[in-house]
Parts: C-alpha cells; structure tokens; sequence
C-alpha cells in the first residue's frame, strides 16, 4: 500500500464501523486480481466511503475518479493524491486527461471506481439517473469487465441537506452484481449510438440490484436532469 492509502485505511475504516451498519454482498464479483471497474450509483456524499471500505474489504484498492475539487481540500485533498485517486477535470481543456489516466490504472491491474451519474442524482425518487458515457468509454477502450454496485441507506446518513443524520446508526447496503455483459459490442467503434447503448446497459444491472436492495422496481426509463447524458435512441424520458 501506498503510505497515503495505508493512512486512509487506518483513519477511515475504523469510523465507517463505528458509525454505521455495513449490509455488504457480491464481493465474490471483484475480480482477484487485473483490471475491473465499478460502476456504482451515486445517492450521498457518504458514498464513496462506503464504496471504499466494500472493494477494500473485498480484497482490492479502489481507485476512485473523483472531482478535482475535492484534490484541493485541505489535508483530504493530500490523502487522495497520495492515494492515488484520480482526479476529473469537468468542462474544461484537462477533461480528457482523466480518462486517459483511469485507462492506464484498468490497464496496470487496478480496480477502478466510476459513479456513471456523475454526481449524487437528481431523480426525486433516488433511483439512478440517466448517466454520461464516461464507463462505455472506458470500457470499450481497456475490455475489462465492468461489475455493476448498487447502494442504498447512505442517504439516511447524509442527504441533499447536506447535513448528517448519523443516529441512531444506519445501515449501509452495498452489493454487486456478476460481470456486465457486453460482448454484443466487443470490438465496436465508439459511436454516439454504441456508447449510449453500452452506458445504458451497465446502468440497468446497476439500477436492478438498487431496485433489489429497495424490493421496488426501477423506473422504466431514467430521470433526466440535463442535457449530455446517455440514453438509448429511442428511449421515452423523463426530464425535469
């Protein structure tokens, strides 16, 4: 490990069991070793340390992509580029270097960590919004298997308010699913078309294992909270 990682381990792994219950599943999923990615749905800000602590606890080093903002915070921002983190440059002349940094992680062997969405959804119900296609890209471009995670619980602890609700304590549901399958588009050049089809496939194993953790069923087609998202032609959507 590296010392930053190490040091995250040893502050973050004890307060996530203090404070929270863990309803953990499908770890058998992770690969054991190679490159993986995880596409996860994003619905608190407590996310990604209950992302961290299951592919953690799974046996694997996650590598998240994350907000460059979040490099620049103080003392965590040090912790995350000493973990090797990957920053994301939003919008801007450095957008594409994230990309090319996650692909290079896939291809030496890491266990990468994507929130297709983006960002926490917008959907008013907190089921997965449509995604951008950053995961299909990725995806097409290393052929590493794409394990589909869905969560829940975590927006009990920390929601849009923004302000924590930590007791009495809440339960995190973290649970994956088997491989993604998209050999239908083994090979394939990425159109626009291609990467909204694989993007929306790898959402809908991630929206049916959240509908599995929530026993509802996911909407037929996912909210829409802007434009520059990923859905299906053809698809109906909702929209804001």
């Amino acid at each position: 490990m590296e010392p930053w990682y190490r040091l995250a381990v040893v502050i973050i792994r004890p307060l996530m069991w203090l404070l929270f219950r863990h309803d953990f599943a499908g770890r058998e999923h992770l690969p054991r070793e190679g490159g993986c990615i995880l596409a996860v749905n994003h619905i608190s800000y407590v996310d990604p340390f209950a992302a961290a602590l299951f592919v953690h606890t799974g046996g694997r080093r996650p590598r998240f992509m994350a907000k460059e903002s979040v490099f620049r915070i103080p003392l965590l921002g040090r912790i995350v580029s000493g973990a090797r983190q990957i920053p994301v440059f939003r919008e801007t002349a450095d957008a594409g270097k994230a990309l090319s940094a996650a692909v290079a992680a896939v291809e030496a062997g890491e266990c990468v960590v994507v929130y297709p969405e983006a960002t926490v959804t917008k959907d008013p119900d907190l089921w997965p919004m449509a995604a951008k296609t950053g995961v299909a890209r990725l995806a097409l471009m290393t052929g590493a298997p794409v394990i589909p995670v869905g969560q829940w619980g975590a927006q009990a602890a920390l929601g849009l308010d923004k302000r924590p609700h930590l007791f009495p304590r809440k339960t995190l549901s973290v649970h994956a699913g088997p491989p993604v399958d998209l050999a239908e588009w083994a090979g394939a050049e990425p159109t626009t078309e291609v990467l909204r089809a694989v993007t929306s496939r790898v959402m809908r194993d991630v929206a049916a294992i959240v509908g599995e953790l929530r026993g509802a069923e996911p909407p037929a087609a996912p909210f829409v909270p802007q434009r520059g998202i990923a859905t299906p032609p053809g698809d109906e959507r909702r929209s804001a």
